[in-house]
C-alpha cells in the first residue's frame, strides 16, 4: 500500500502504479515467477466477451453526445415543468436523467445538458448558484441509470451479472431524481422571488410536438434493457443494437457526419483503452493478491471482529469518500474490489445491491473537492470558481447521502427489480 500511494503520488499512471506493485508483491512475497502472471493475467482480463460491452456504451454516448439531443431535451422537456414550483430548474434533472442513460458518463452528461441549460436559465433570470448545484449534482445520474461505464466496470471485477446490475440501478436512479426535484420544490417555495414567471401556454398537442425528438432516444434505451431481459441479447450484444440506434438517432436529426463519426470513435477509443488498461492492471494487482493470501486474511479479520452489518457498510463508505478526494471512479473501484468484495461476501451483503452502493459514492466523489469531475465541467462552463460550484452543490451532495442511507436501510430499493425480472439468487 505505501508503495502504491508513492507511485500515484508521484503522478505515475494508475495502471502503471497496479502493476509495479503486484510485480514487486509477486516478486517478494511469493514464489511464483512475476512475468508469466502478467501475460496471463493482462491477457485474461483483456480477452473477455463481456467486456466488450464496455467500449460499445462508451461508444454509443460519444455518438449521442455530438449530436443536438441536449437542445431537442431543453425544447421538448420545459413545456412540461412550468408548474412545479422551481419550473425550468426541473429540466436539468431530467434531462440528465434522460441523457444519462444513453451516455454513462457523468461529466459527458453534465457537460451536455449544461452546454444549453445553463445559457437558457441565465437568460431566463434563474437563480445561477442554483443552477449550477442541480446541474452538478443531477449530471451524475449519467453513471447510475443504465447501462453505465461504472456498472459494467463494477460487474467485471466482482464477477456479477451486468444485466442484474443495470436493473439494480434504475429505482435508485428514480429515487435521487426524485430527492433532487424534491429539494428543488422545497428552495423554490423558501425562495419565491428568485424563480422567474414563465408565460409559456402551450396546448397538449403543441407540448407533444416540441417532445417528438425525445421519443427515439427513449426508445433506443427501453429496447437496450429489454433485449436483455428477455434473454434475446447479452449485454455486449445489446451494447451493438446501441451503437447502432444511436448512429440511426444521429443521422436522423442531422448531427452525423464524417467528422463526427471520426471524432465520436477516437474518444470511444482512447477512453475504453484507458480504462481497459486499468483493469489489467487491476487484474494483476488482484493475482497477487490471491498469491499473498491479504483478501482472505482480511475477511477472516473482519470476520472474527463480528462487525454489525451496517458499521461495515458507514467504514467503507468513510473509506470510499476519502479516495474519492484523489481518484476516478473507475480507479476506486478496480484498486478496492480485491480486498472489499471477500469482505462483503463474509459479512452476507448482497454483491448487486453493493454495486450501487459503490456507484453512489462514486457520484458523491465527481461533486467533492479537489478531484470532482463535474466541479471542472461546470466551472470551464460558467466561468466561476470550482470551490463555487461545490458550494452551490452541498444541497445536492446532502441527497445523495439521504439516497444512500435510503438504499442502506431499504436495500429492496436496489435489489427488488433484478430479482423480480430475473429471480434471487440461490
Amino acid at each position: 500500500m505505501a508503495l502504491l500511494f508513492v507511485l500515484l503520488a508521484g503522478g505515475v499512471w494508475i495502471a502503471i502504479s497496479l502493476g509495479a506493485v503486484a510485480w514487486f508483491g509477486l516478486q517478494f512475497f511469493t514464489s511464483t515467477p512475476p512475468e508469466v502472471n502478467l501475460f496471463q493475467t493482462f491477457w485474461g482480463s483483456s480477452a473477455s466477451w463481456t467486456l466488450a460491452a464496455l467500449p460499445l456504451f462508451i461508444w454509443m454516448g460519444e455518438i449521442l453526445y455530438r449530436t443536438k439531443l441536449s437542445e431537442e431535451m431543453f425544447e421538448g422537456l420545459a413545456p412540461w415543468l412550468t408548474w412545479l414550483p422551481g419550473r425550468l430548474m426541473h429540466v436539468n434533472v431530467l434531462a440528465c436523467g434522460i441523457f444519462g442513460t444513453v451516455s454513462g458518463s457523468s461529466a459527458a452528461t453534465c457537460a451536455t445538458i449544461a452546454k444549453v441549460a445553463l445559457p437558457e436559465l441565465k437568460k431566463r433570470g434563474y437563480d445561477e448558484k442554483t443552477a449550477l448545484g442541480s446541474l452538478c449534482g443531477a449530471g451524475t445520474l449519467g453513471i447510475l441509470l443504465p447501462p453505465s461505464i461504472i456498472m459494467v466496470v463494477y460487474a467485471v471485477a466482482a464477477e456479477v451479472s451486468i444485466l442484474k446490475v443495470f436493473l439494480a440501478g434504475f429505482l435508485p436512479g428514480f429515487l435521487l431524481m426524485a430527492l433532487f426535484s424534491g429539494y428543488i420544490i422545497v428552495w423554490a417555495w423558501l425562495h419565491p422571488g428568485k424563480t422567474p414567471r414563465e408565460d409559456m401556454k402551450l396546448s397538449f398537442g403543441e407540448k407533444l410536438y416540441r417532445s417528438r425528438h425525445l421519443i427515439p432516444c427513449v426508445l433506443l434505451i427501453v429496447f437496450i434493457v429489454w433485449v436483455m431481459v428477455i434473454g434475446w441479447a447479452t449485454a455486449t450484444e445489446s451494447a451493438a443494437y446501441g451503437v447502432l440506434g444511436s448512429l440511426g438517432i444521429a443521422w436522423w436529426a442531422g448531427g452525423l457526419s464524417r467528422e463526427t463519426f471520426w471524432q465520436s470513435l477516437m474518444g470511444a477509443t482512447r477512453l475504453s483503452c484507458m480504462i481497459m488498461f486499468i483493469l489489467a492492471g487491476a487484474a494483476f494487482l488482484s493475482s497477487c493478491m490471491a498469491f499473498t493470501g491479504i483478501p482472505k486474511a482480511l475477511a477472516a479479520w473482519v470476520a472474527s471482529l463480528e462487525p454489525n452489518k451496517y458499521t461495515l457498510i458507514a467504514v467503507l463508505a468513510g473509506i470510499y469518500i476519502l479516495l474519492g478526494t484523489a481518484l476516478d471512479g473507475v480507479s476506486m473501484i478496480v484498486l478496492t474490489t480485491s480486498i472489499v468484495i471477500p469482505m462483503i461476501e463474509k459479512a452476507g451483503i448482497d454483491l448487486v445491491w453493493f454495486g450501487i452502493f459503490i456507484v453512489l459514492l462514486v457520484e458523491i466523489a465527481e461533486v467533492t473537492p479537489p478531484l470532482g469531475f463535474n466541479l471542472f465541467v461546470l466551472q470551464t462552463m460558467s466561468g466561476r470558481d470550482s470551490n463555487y460550484v461545490a458550494y452551490a452543490s452541498i444541497p445536492f451532495f446532502a441527497m445523495m447521502v439521504l439516497c444512500i442511507a435510503l438504499i442502506t436501510v431499504f436495500p429492496q430499493i436496489a435489489t427488488w427489480l433484478p430479482d423480480a425480472l430475473l429471480g434471487k439468487p440461490k
